[in-house]
């Protein structure tokens, strides 16, 4: 029932040999990829609106340079990513240049800020779609978190069922959105350059909450260097384009860094014209681009278009974090760094233990945020402007290493992509660090400890499993405990099967009831001549205490190796029939799993 439940929502299992065809060509990669960085075109102006607001109206003429710096970021950090693609065509990003290139410690740190970033990027994302939601249907502002929640889920299941389905579900609206925004900026700038609208009269003159101040300025940059959250991701993903994936990741990263600038600046420009403010009333949803939108297509279709369009887009641009989490999760575990489970690859051959447990972390942010993004936006961007320098420094040393033709140049861009991605990590870190940044800024280091605790183990591990570890004292002394709840033909089975083994064999029956002669005494001295029942008794009515006790005194005692108990568990013929039975083996099962010395046998028969 569980095997047609899985096939019917997540679609039949994929053959490992189908692995090159589930590959993307350009146009699903860059929906796939793309999908974060362009959607942060509909938050990215508003944040950089919201602090300077504060600052009145002389502050709000730096929303175009604070603009224009981003757009020039934006052009930086995908040229010195477009080396990195090509020269790493296996993917990795930013973990896999430190780690060869900077070390264990860097690479650690590179990636743990991305993988936190790519929780926010979840988080932040399907919150902001929510809002837009939430602009044109002002009803659904009271189930914000419920509908977030959902969204996240949905993706979760559309990501499950391979990247191939995820990125044929995904195209259709960020290219829906693309073509919507500008659209927009046309339309807008039209108008704009042939007096066709005026810029909005405020309702009431604005005013200064605090006086400008380069602070304020710096503040209002790094809320905007949100709109650089998710450039990385053609970098991680190399391996989901199809070949030559290193030239189709680089030609990614060109269009994307072409789209991204264009939309963050045109938006910028309307916003400008218009005198659009953000809306931070309770009870207000009206976001910048709604307002925008309304200023320049009024409240009909094109409005509801771009509204959808836009809540599609930032719902659907958390994909993109589902794309790179499991991947990344993957390289660090094939190196021992995180759970071995995090590099098993799915029956529709995705890393589903990734997909998952990045959607629960999302979820948990959103509950906890109540949905706000305008919470969650100072947590952002740490992580991504931290693995940005420590990928563009690592590129430079490599650059150095191979010292090859042209070497000089390509390391100058890197270069200066780790100088102007450094400078903007600090200016972040600074301003955001009150509002928030401090969460990441502590998560980071506690990750990175986790993650070398994890390779301790895994190198323990392996060390005591090698073939060195072992010492022969001749062959092992072994006893058989058949449990017995009472007399049926499985424990007689059981009995069977341990003397097939040729040891000592006893029954235990473990008496919960307080009876001094229980009835499978009697049963048992009829039916079996040649071994003996040992009964323990359990005041308290547990199974596995007396019996690990019981195993313990064997194994010390009279110097037993291997305690092997056998389990005799009957199949019942229907899927919902088990309910209607004590699973008291499978809890021994996990209560015997930490006793060294122990085989569990499950002796299964059909009735």
């Amino acid at each position: 029932m569980l095997d047609v439940a899985r096939r019917v929502l997540l679609g039949a299992p994929l053959a490992t040999q189908r692995m090159h065809l589930e590959r993307l060509a350009l146009f699903g990669g860059l929906a796939v990829f793309a999908a974060d960085a362009l959607s942060s075109v509909a938050y990215g102006p508003e944040e950089v609106l919201i602090i300077l607001e504060d600052g009145g109206p002389e502050a709000l003429r730096f929303l175009l340079p604070i603009a224009c710096a981003i757009v020039a970021l934006v052009a930086i950090v995908s040229i010195s990513y477009r080396q990195t693609v090509l020269e790493y065509p296996n993917g990795g990003g930013a973990y896999v240049v430190a780690r060869d290139n900077l070390g264990a410690g860097p690479s650690h740190v590179a990636g743990a800020a991305l993988l936190s970033d790519y929780v926010l990027t979840v988080a932040v994302s399907v919150s902001s779609g929510t809002a837009a939601l939430t602009s044109a249907w002002p009803i659904l502002q009271t189930h914000t978190v419920t509908i977030a929640v959902a969204s996240v889920l949905l993706i979760m299941l559309v990501n499950l069922r391979g990247v191939r389905e995820s990125a044929a579900v995904f195209a259709g609206p960020v290219y829906f959105f693309v073509a919507c925004v500008l659209v927009l900026i046309g339309v807008g700038l039209f108008r704009a350059a042939h007096g066709l609208s005026s810029p909005t009269a405020a309702e009431a003159p604005l005013k200064a909450a605090h006086s400008l101040s380069a602070f304020m300025v710096l503040r209002a940059f790094s809320s905007g260097c949100a709109t650089l959250t998710g450039v990385e991701a053609v970098a991680n993903g190399v391996q989901a384009f199809r070949e030559p994936c290193g030239r189709n990741a680089a030609r990614a990263m060109v269009a994307l860094a072409c789209l991204l600038g264009t939309m963050a600046l045109g938006t910028s420009l309307l916003a400008h014209f218009f005198h659009v403010l953000p809306k931070l009333e309770p009870g207000s949803a009206d976001t910048v681009m709604s307002q925008i939108g309304t200023l320049v297509f009024g409240r009909g279709a094109m409005y509801l278009a771009l509204q959808i369009s836009t809540a599609l887009v930032l719902i659907l641009a958390a994909n993109t974090s589902f794309a790179d989490f499991p991947r990344l999760s993957a390289f660090m575990a094939r190196d021992g760094y995180m759970p071995r489970q995090m590099a098993t690859i799915g029956n529709r051959l995705v890393f589903s233990n990734g997909i998952v447990i990045l959607s629960l972390l999302a979820c948990t942010l959103i509950v906890v945020f109540h949905a706000e993004v305008t919470r969650l936006i100072p947590l952002y961007a740490v992580g991504v402007f931290t693995a940005f320098t420590l990928s563009q420094t690592g590129m430079v040393v490599h650059w150095r290493r191979q010292a090859g033709q042209g070497w000089k140049t390509r390391a100058l861009v890197n270069g200066i992509g780790a100088i102007v991605t450094g400078v903007v990590l600090g200016v972040i870190a600074v301003t955001k660090f009150v509002h928030g940044a401090w969460i990441v800024c502590l998560m980071v280091p506690l990750m990175v400890a986790a993650f070398r605790r994890t390779r301790r183990h895994y190198d323990y591990v392996t060390e005591r499993l090698t073939p060195d570890a072992w010492s022969s004292n001749g062959a092992p002394r072994n006893v058989c405990l058949i449990l017995v709840g009472g007399m049926t033909r499985g424990v007689l089975e059981g009995l069977s099967f341990a003397r097939s083994l040729g040891c000592e064999a006893r029954g235990i029956h473990i008496e919960t009831e307080g009876r001094p002669s229980p009835p499978v005494q009697e049963a048992w001295s009829r039916w079996v001549e040649d071994v003996p029942l040992v009964v323990l008794d359990s005041p308290y009515r547990h199974i596995a205490g007396p019996l690990v006790e019981y195993i313990q005194k064997v194994q010390q005692e009279e110097g037993f190796d291997i305690v092997t108990v056998i389990l005799p568990e009957f199949v019942v013929p229907h899927w919902w029939e088990p309910v209607l039975h004590n699973q008291t083996a499978v809890w021994l099962h996990i209560a015997l799993r930490a006793v060294p010395g122990v085989a569990v046998v499950s002796l299964r028969y059909r009735l």
